[in-house]
C-alpha cells in the first residue's frame, strides 16, 4: 500500500493503513486458530497493505489479544511494520472477570493503566500505538482519565490516544484536559446507516482535522443479508454503480462511499478471509462520482436530498 494510501494521525509520524483489519472475529470460527494460523492471517494482511490491526480488550470474552499475541511471537515479520490498535473501559459480566456485577465502564486512571499492561502482555509488545476508550462514561472524570492517558504516553506505552463511540461535545471535553490531540474517533457508519452525516461527528473531524476510523462499514453483515427495503435499495443502487463502473462486488463499492467522503474515514474490515478482504482493499482505486455517491444515499435513506 502506497504512502498515498495511509493516513498520517499526527504529527510524531504515526500513520494507519487506510483500511485496517478488525480482529474481533478471531475466535468466532469455531476452533481457536492456532499461532501458525494467526500468523499467517498477518502476512496475508500485509500483504494487502493491511497494516494496521483493531483489538478491544473484550473481543473474544476477553481471549483475541491472547490469541493474537500468540500468533504475533512467531510472526516473522517486523513489529514496526504493523500498527496495533486497542481499546478499554467496557467492564463485561463475564466468567473471565467474577469481579463485573453488571456491564459498566470504567475511564479511571488506574484501570485505564492496568488495562494497558494487561494488553501489551497479551498481545506480546511492548507498545500499542493506538489506544481507544472504547465507549463514553458517564461517570468519567476528565482530569482523572487525562492524567491516565498521560501516564501510559509519557511511560511509552502507547503512542497514541484516541477515543469510541464518544459525541463530539464528550471528545472536546477530553481533549480540554489533554498536552496532545486525540487522534482519532471510532465511530458507526455504513451505506445502511448514514447518521454520522448529519450528527456533527464529521464536520468535528474535518473541523479538528482527524481522520474517524469506521466500525460496521457493511452494516455488520446486513448489506449482504438483510431483507428490509432499505436493504434491497442500497444492494441495487450499489450494483447499479458497479455495472456502471466495471466492478462486481458491492463490497467494494460500499467501502469505496465511505472513503469519498473528504473526512479521510478509516473503515476497520470485518472479515478475516484474504479473498473477501482482497475485494474491499480494491475499494482503495475506486472514485465514485459525486451523483453515484449521491444516488446510494437515496437509496439509504428512501428519498432525494432536500
Amino acid at each position: 500500500m502506497s504512502d498515498a494510501k495511509r493516513i498520517s494521525l499526527n504529527s510524531e509520524g504515526l500513520s494507519l493503513s487506510r483500511l485496517v483489519l478488525g480482529a474481533w472475529r478471531l475466535l468466532d470460527q469455531g476452533a481457536k486458530p492456532t499461532a501458525a494460523e494467526v500468523a499467517r492471517l498477518i502476512d496475508e494482511a500485509v500483504d494487502l497493505g493491511l497494516t494496521s490491526i483493531d483489538h478491544a480488550d473484550i473481543y473474544g470474552n476477553y481471549g483475541v489479544e491472547a490469541a493474537f499475541g500468540a500468533g504475533l511471537a512467531g510472526w516473522s515479520g517486523k513489529r514496526q511494520s504493523i500498527e496495533l490498535i486497542t481499546k478499554c473501559d467496557i467492564m463485561l459480566t463475564s466468567s473471565e472477570r467474577p469481579q463485573n456485577r453488571v456491564k459498566h465502564y470504567d475511564t479511571s486512571a488506574a484501570h485505564i493503566k492496568a488495562s494497558v499492561d494487561r494488553s501489551l502482555q497479551n498481545l506480546k509488545t511492548d507498545y500499542i500505538d493506538v489506544l481507544l476508550l472504547h465507549r463514553p462514561d458517564p461517570l468519567m472524570d476528565a482530569d482523572e482519565t487525562a492524567a491516565g492517558l498521560q501516564d501510559v504516553v509519557k511511560a511509552g506505552k502507547v503512542r497514541a490516544v484516541g477515543v469510541s463511540n464518544f459525541t463530539p461535545s464528550q471528545m472536546d471535553l477530553l481533549t480540554s484536559r489533554l498536552p496532545f490531540p486525540l487522534v482519532t474517533n471510532q465511530i458507526e457508519m455504513s451505506v445502511t446507516y448514514t447518521a454520522p452525516l448529519t450528527d456533527g461527528s464529521l464536520d468535528h473531524a474535518q473541523r479538528l482535522r482527524y481522520s474517524p476510523m469506521i466500525w460496521s462499514p457493511l452494516g455488520g453483515g446486513s448489506l449482504f443479508t438483510g431483507t428490509g427495503e432499505q436493504e434491497q435499495r442500497v444492494r441495487a443502487a450499489l450494483k447499479a454503480v458497479g455495472d456502471e463502473i466495471g466492478v462486481d462486488d458491492i463490497s467494494a463499492i460500499a467501502i469505496a462511499w465511505l472513503l469519498r467522503h473528504p473526512a479521510r474515514l478509516i473503515p476497520v474490515l470485518g472479515s478475516l478471509k484474504r479473498d473477501r478482504l482482497a475485494k474491499m482493499v480494491s475499494a482503495l482505486d475506486i472514485k465514485l462520482e459525486r451523483q453515484q455517491w449521491f444516488a446510494i444515499l437515496k437509496a439509504s435513506t428512501g428519498e432525494d436530498v432536500a
